[in-house]
This record gives structure tokens, sequence and C-alpha cells, in this order.
């Protein structure tokens, strides 16, 4: 199910199409204890008004195109024109699953883009800078995610016991947006769906293929909000940037 939205605010149409987004934000909010975590507010602010507003102020960016529970569409549409999201091009009710959600989004994208960046909605504290070094990377090698290195100590265990110590050196937590070269992310999302894949980010879809990914610099503010603890630490990363502005 998708709405086409009336642009909201005058947009300037010499700007040349360079990443259509994404947003993946039809999630159940399961381990958020019955609470839509989108609409919690940081600051007094939602969510997700958060990380479109975030993404909208990125040049780069062309259009975004939101993947909602359709019950939250008409919700998230008033968020939208409230906090002033001019890049919105589309609000899509989102599947039954994240491969399904975001399938749906890929094939609302504009044509015309040579990139399609796809973000968690409830990964609010993204930056320009991590935006503009995954663009640059897709460029380069059609696929490219931004990620941290693994700091903890990470065992192997089957029934509870150890079977080894895998090493952290080349482990890596991979975040959003992670972003593609248009034809190739359709290309393997349809194989994804078609095969009946279990792929928990996007990257997995594309590496089905055979395709390598190229990983960039992330950071450890950039994180995706999943339990009611995690919102402690969102306010904690918003109130350090607002003193430091």
């Amino acid at each position: 199910m998708a709405i086409q939205l009336r642009r909201m605010f005058k947009k300037d149409k010499e700007k040349k199409a360079v990443c259509s987004v994404v947003v993946a934000a039809a999630g159940s909010s399961s381990r958020m204890e019955g609470t839509n975590k989108l609409f919690i507010e940081i600051g007094a602010i939602p969510v997700l008004a958060h990380t479109l507003t975030a993404l909208n102020k990125c040049a780069e960016i062309s259009e975004i195109i939101v993947v909602t529970q359709p019950d939250d569409i008409s919700e998230v549409a008033r968020l939208c024109s409230a906090y002033r999201v001019t890049k919105l091009s589309k609000i899509v009710g989102g599947g039954q699953t994240r491969l399904e959600s975001v399938y749906k989004g890929v094939f609302e994208v504009s044509k015309e883009s040579q990139l399609i960046a796809i973000h968690d909605g409830a990964r609010p504290f993204i930056t320009e800078q991590i935006i503009s070094e995954t663009i640059a990377a897709a460029l380069r090698f059609s696929a490219a995610a931004p990620c941290v290195p693994v700091t903890s100590t990470i065992k192997q265990a089957h029934n509870g016991m150890v079977e080894k110590t895998i090493a952290r050196e080349n482990l890596f937590e991979v975040q959003t947006p992670q972003i593609f070269a248009s034809e190739l992310i359709k290309g393997a999302l349809q194989n994804a769906v078609d095969r009946s894949l279990y792929i928990t980010d996007d990257c997995m879809a594309v590496e089905a293929l055979g395709c390598p990914v190229k990983l960039t610099a992330g950071a450890h503010d950039n994180i995706k909000l999943t339990t009611k603890a995690d919102i402690v630490i969102a306010e904690a990363i918003y109130t350090a940037r607002r003193n430091n502005q």
C-alpha cells in the first residue's frame, strides 16, 4: 500500500537526483514492551522526526520514502508535515518482515536515482558525514555500509557451552544507511524475495548474489533504538550534542 504525497514545499528543481533513501519504519517494536519506538520523544522530539530531519538536511539525498505500518501512515504523514520533511516523496505500507517492507519501499524509488540508501527509522543520530562517505564508497564499489569495530570478546557456543573464542580484529558491527547502486539492490532484493531468504540487513541480500560490500566509518553514537535502555542512552547522546553546538 502506498500513498503519493503532494509536494508540501517548493523544491529546487535544478538539483540533480543523487541518492534516494528508503526509511525502514515498519517494525513491531516488540522489545519496547508495546510502545512504538518511532514516536517516543528524545528531547521532546519523536525518534522518527530526528531521523527524517537528519536525512532531509543532507544535500546528497534527493528524496525520502518512508515504509511504515499501514495503521501509522496518517501519523507519519502528520509528523513529516510538522517537522518540514521537504524531501518526502511517498509513505508506503510495510509487509510482514523487514525484507518485504524494504522491498516495497525500494520499488517506489524514483527511476532517476543512481543510488538507493536504506536506513533504520529508529537510528536517529545519523550524520551527514557518515552519509556522504558511504555515498562516495557506493559510487565506487556499488555497495557500501558504515560500521564500527567490535570491541567485546565474542564467544561461539552450543547448548550454553563455549566452543571457541572468535578473534574480534576482523569483526565489525554494521550500521545504516546501507547504500547501493539502484539496479543492484533491486535485483538483490528480488532474488531474496524469490528465494525466501532470511536477512537481517540489506547487505545480506547483495552478499547472496556474491557481490562485495565496502565498509566505511560509522560512529558509536549512530545507535539503533531497540529496548527501553536505549532510550536512556539516546537522551544522553542528544544532550551531549546540544551542549556541543
